[in-house]
């Protein structure tokens, strides 16, 4: 999660505040976190998937790309787990992660 972190805040302009929603995922509340400034964390409540637009993603790739099949070993399952990611566009993540409380857009 630093990592990441260390990542976007490298991305960030200067004057802009990001604001991370996340769950509450023991690495995204680790005392370790090194939370640089201009970066808010906002978490979810607990057991709350319905409200994390992320799972959604997931539930689509697993569902679309991941289940139902045998993979001879874990290197077959990360090669298909990269198809899987590489055939995601920004018009189909924001179709499968849109929801009303983000960007005030209803319907």
């Amino acid at each position: 999660m630093n990592a990441f972190l260390r990542i976007l805040e490298a991305e960030r302009k200067p004057g802009e505040h990001f604001v991370l929603i996340m769950d509450q995922a023991g690495w995204h509340k680790s005392r370790d976190l090194k939370l640089p400034e201009g970066i808010t964390v906002l978490l979810l409540p607990p057991y709350s998937a319905e409200l994390n637009p992320v799972e959604n993603l997931w539930h689509y790739l697993r569902s679309h790309y991941l289940s139902n099949r045998v993979y001879a070993d874990y290197d077959a399952l990360l090669d298909a787990g990269t198809e899987a990611y590489r055939k995601l566009t920004p018009t189909l993540i924001r179709s499968v992660c849109r929801c009303d409380y983000i960007g005030g857009r209803a319907g």
